[in-house]
């Protein structure tokens, strides 16, 4: 049997990880120089550095002047977590999940605070129907299922006259994909996602709505420091205008500034979204061009573009999870694309990161390479055979 023929191009970044995900194309480590290390976050600079990240968040996802915007402990996890512990409890909530972290905010929910909980799930590759949730309750959900690559279409099954708080965890979808805000009462995300930050920070963004429910609820757990966003019922105002609850890194507040400014010279939250599509648009070319693989999400409105899952549809293939590893491995080895593997809790296949940082003309050297591997580990099979 013929060898399959070593595409001719690399990509030039073949960074593809779905987290922490490639620098801005225009990245460097000098350019960070004017991070004030060994300086209290808390001088006048260090505040000035962090109020600029707050507001340059707000500048390019067009979040509303009377939403609030704080940096946070523990990446989106702990931003998402933090709401949980601090806003839930105070009406039953519907727990929504279509992936690992969906599922995990369901473990939160039912298992660690124990509420008044109704579990919606979708397996990988599908959505749950968002129009038959009771939004009288309070909503949990991801808009974009980093591991299924199943994303919400919009915002329309969410009403605007809902009684509950939405909280949605966009961590992959923010500095992507629109997000209506006026649907959104408590969006998470962390930075190296789509701006492809560094990690430990995230960012926890209030509607007033949410803020009510703050200054309204006191939850009946205790609350470790880094949770608490009220004192004496009343909202710590400061965390909102960058006093940080603990220390944080401001060489990753350097390196955030930095993809912001990278971001408003892409175009804004236009650009990016244009860059994003462009990525995904060249994958789903190779899709519908080859019978032997596939999205993980059956249906095109739900897939994702920013980590963008696929699943090898080969019948002779008979151990998944073995083939795609291998595949993943032999890209790898190659130098041509890091970390692809699907998620571990993930049915078998590759995750491509598609968000902004990534160049389009990476993710058309890659495809080539990606059917090369796929060729030649069936090869192999074959001969084994």
């Amino acid at each position: 049997m013929t060898d399959p023929t070593i595409p001719a191009a690399r990509p030039a970044n073949p960074r593809f990880s779905s987290g922490p995900c490639a620098k801005i194309p225009t990245f460097s480590l000098d350019r960070l120089s004017g991070a004030p290390l060994g300086r209290s976050h808390r001088a006048a600079i260090g505040k000035d550095k962090l109020r600029a990240a707050i507001e340059g968040t707000r500048e390019i996802l067009g979040i509303p002047d009377d939403y609030r915007i704080g940096i946070v402990p523990a990446s989106d996890t702990g931003a998402y977590e933090m709401a949980m512990w601090t806003m839930l409890g105070a009406r039953p909530v519907e727990m929504v999940a279509w992936e690992s972290f969906g599922a995990g905010w369901v473990t939160d929910a039912v298992k660690q605070l124990k509420l008044d909980a109704r579990v919606h799930e979708a397996p990988y590759g599908e959505i749950v129907d968002m129009g038959a949730l009771d939004y009288d309750r309070d909503v949990c959900f991801t808009w974009n299922g980093t591991t299924s690559g199943v994303r919400m279409p919009n915002g329309d099954a969410i009403p605007a006259d809902r009684g509950g708080l939405t909280l949605c965890d966009a961590t992959s979808a923010a500095f992507a994909m629109e997000l209506p805000w006026d649907k959104l009462d408590v969006t998470t995300f962390s930075w190296q996602k789509v701006l492809g930050g560094e990690a430990a920070h995230g960012m926890l963004i209030l509607s007033p709505r949410a803020v009510e429910r703050l200054e309204s609820h006191t939850p009946p757990w205790p609350l470790p420091k880094i949770f608490r966003l009220t004192k004496g019922g009343k909202l710590i105002e400061g965390i909102f205008k960058g006093e940080t609850i603990n220390t944080p890194s401001m060489l990753c507040v350097e390196d955030y500034l930095l993809a912001l400014d990278w971001a408003r010279a892409e175009g804004g939250l236009a650009g990016l979204i244009a860059r994003t599509e462009a990525n995904f648009a060249a994958v789903e070319r190779m899709v519908a061009a080859h019978d032997w693989i596939g999205f993980l999400a059956d249906k095109p409105e739900t897939r994702s573009t920013t980590s963008v899952c696929l699943k090898f549809t080969d019948p002779a293939i008979t151990d998944g999870a073995a083939f795609a590893k291998a595949v993943a491995k032999r890209l790898e080895a190659e130098g041509v694309a890091l970390d692809i593997g699907a998620y571990r809790d993930a049915p078998p296949g590759l995750r491509i990161w598609c968000g902004a940082t990534v160049e389009t003309a990476d993710v058309e050297a890659l495809l080539p390479w990606l059917e090369w591997a796929y060729r030649t580990e069936r090869a192999a099979l074959h001969l084994a055979a």
